[in-house]
């Protein structure tokens, strides 16, 4: 790509940005009408139309049924879709909207409905218009929460959601690119106007982000980052692997002949082995094996700290004793320190209340 956050995207770029996905048998495009998602449809388009073989597109839209315009938008943006020769639809959000919490129940519910609209067409892909711009707000979102190493890596080119790829060919490209290259295509496109309504974070977020360019903090750098924690939490992912793999094998050494350490139902770490390696690999391992068995997740990181400095609390306790020294619920799994075991399982079903 040119290094001009102001030039339009050509057709050579547009074919280098879309190639990881060129053997799909179809992709959803997920487009709302803003520059952001018309770009990715016209330029998606463009670049099917130059393979002579490639697969099926199908542009959706979400209607939130949060604005009085979106359902004048989604029709806009079935019209352009008609225009490149793309078939359309529209999925409507409905139901009661929460009061609180709003955009976090609206990208799920966007999701959700992407979803079942990829099931629906056979597609292996959902395209989303993310830009480098999305990305460094994600990043300061989650920076001024106090995310960890895996909130700060922010979003990924490509991930999964309920089985179906998610993929963003425009995670590093400037917003501004794709406004100019709807521009010079002479393709219009709507401004949703809770980008900017500063009762939420992001928008209020964006509003500062000049102030941070000033000082060395633009979008691009903000974007290297993430790509830089991105890159230090894959390693730490690979020193998890080993050290599960370790303490399975240690734990399955010190069982009985014939008598299978790990069950099937639980997972169960030596206390000593799994007290001296390092936290982080501590949390993940822990968070793993809730995961793995518990059925309210995911377990939020301060929780799972909380959790980690009471077994290391009761760890220091008497480590000769056999005797049950912690037993704690997290996300619908049960962990207890027993003697010198860590054991990790699916807690008990809650009590409901009486009537």
């Amino acid at each position: 790509m040119p290094d001009d956050d102001h030039a339009a995207i050509s057709a050579r770029s547009a074919k280098s940005l879309f190639a990881d996905w060129k053997a799909a048998p179809a992709l959803v495009l997920a487009v709302s009408g803003g520059p952001d998602s018309i770009a990715l449809m016209w330029l998606a388009a463009r670049w099917r139309r130059a393979l002579a073989r490639g697969p099926r597109l199908v542009a959706v839209t979400i209607d939130h049924g949060l604005r009085a315009e979106s359902a004048r938008e989604a029709r806009e943006v079935k019209r352009l879709a008609s225009g490149l020769a793309l078939p359309h639809r529209t999925m409507r959000w409905t139901g009661a909207k929460p009061q609180t919490g709003l955009p976090a129940a609206a990208r799920a519910a966007r999701y959700r409905l992407l979803v079942q609209a990829a099931r629906a067409h056979g597609a292996s892909h959902i395209l989303t218009a993310h830009t480098r711009d999305d990305q460094a707000e994600t990043l300061l979102m989650r920076l001024v929460r106090g995310s960890g190493i895996v909130g700060l890596a922010a979003m990924a080119r490509q991930s999964e959601r309920e089985g179906v790829g998610l993929a963003r060919p425009f995670l590093d490209i400037a917003k501004s690119q794709l406004v100019a290259t709807l521009k010079k295509a002479k393709i219009g496109f709507v401004e949703d106007p809770t980008n900017r309504d500063q009762h939420f974070t992001r928008p209020r977020l964006r509003a500062i982000m000049p102030v941070l360019a000033a000082e060395g903090g633009d979008t691009r750098n903000l974007a290297r980052l993430a790509s830089r924690l991105a890159r230090a939490n894959a390693a730490v992912e690979v020193l998890v692997d080993g050290a599960e793999l370790y303490l399975a094998l240690l734990d399955r050494k010190a069982a009985p002949a014939g008598f299978h350490a790990q069950a099937i139902d639980a997972t169960v770490f030596d206390a000593k082995a799994f007290a001296a390696m390092p936290e982080e690999i501590r949390l993940r391992l822990l968070l793993r094996a809730i995961d793995r068995f518990g059925h309210e997740g995911p377990a939020e990181l301060g929780k799972l700290e909380a959790l980690l400095s009471a077994l290391d609390r009761a760890g220091a306790r008497n480590t000769e004793s056999p005797r049950l020294r912690l037993k704690q619920t997290l996300a619908g799994a049960l962990v207890s320190l027993t003697g010198d075991r860590i054991r990790v399982e699916a807690a008990p079903p809650r009590r409901r209340p009486a009537d």
